[in-house]
């Protein structure tokens, strides 16, 4: 999946994942794919229940050698 953005997140625990997902998506115009990449197994939970909460649509997730690759797209909103 092709990403407009990436947003490296890896060494980082909950809540900031989602902390700075929050804050790269609010730079991001309509319409553009962010790519988290996260090792904290939270994130399997959190960012597809974040996406519901804001509205973003959540594209996606990939997990290799304990990374995972998580796709975002920002909402019209």
């Amino acid at each position: 999946m092709r990403a407009d953005e990436t947003l490296d997140c890896v060494g980082l625990y909950c809540p900031m994942p989602i902390a700075q997902t929050a804050k790269k998506m609010k730079e991001l115009k309509p319409g553009q794919v962010l790519e988290v990449l996260a090792d904290d197994r939270g994130i399997k939970d959190d960012m597809p229940n974040w996406c519901k909460t804001t509205g973003n649509e959540f594209l996606g997730m990939e997990e290799d050698k304990g990374i995972y690759r998580v796709f975002v797209k920002k909402s019209a909103q």
